[in-house]
């Protein structure tokens, strides 16, 4: 069974910086990447980015584009959010997930089997 666990998040002031982490256990070569999302009060769930374990290929939503890197501990098996540049419309719930298998649009939610549990940030102006 795949397991993801998050951590970090919290509250920042606009321009400042976070990361998140997502611990992934259980995880397969069918597990292939890991993809964040985030989700605003009232709002769809948007596409932040997605990583890929074998080479490390990202790729990222327009809105965060230049802000946001993934990066990923393949011997922890831990994968990174990191937050720069944060705007007040960065906020939301983040989290992180894996697919089941190579199926799947890799920007859609439904694309993905296992989530984490998720992670409030908050950016004031």
């Amino acid at each position: 069974q795949v397991q993801l666990d998050q951590s970090g998040g919290g509250s920042v002031r606009a321009g400042g910086s976070l990361r998140l982490s997502c611990v992934v256990s259980g995880r397969t070569a069918a597990n292939y990447a890991v993809g964040w999302f985030r989700q605003a009060p009232g709002k769809a769930r948007e596409f932040v980015g997605q990583i890929v374990w074998s080479g490390g290929g990202t790729l990222y939503g327009d809105s965060v584009k230049g802000r946001f890197t993934i990066s990923r501990d393949n011997a922890k098996n831990t994968v990174y959010l990191q937050m720069n540049s944060l705007l007040p419309e960065d906020t939301a719930i983040y989290s992180c997930a894996a697919p089941r298998d190579f199926s799947g649009a890799y920007y859609l939610p439904e694309s993905y089997t296992y989530w984490g549990q998720g992670a409030q940030v908050t950016v004031s102006s």
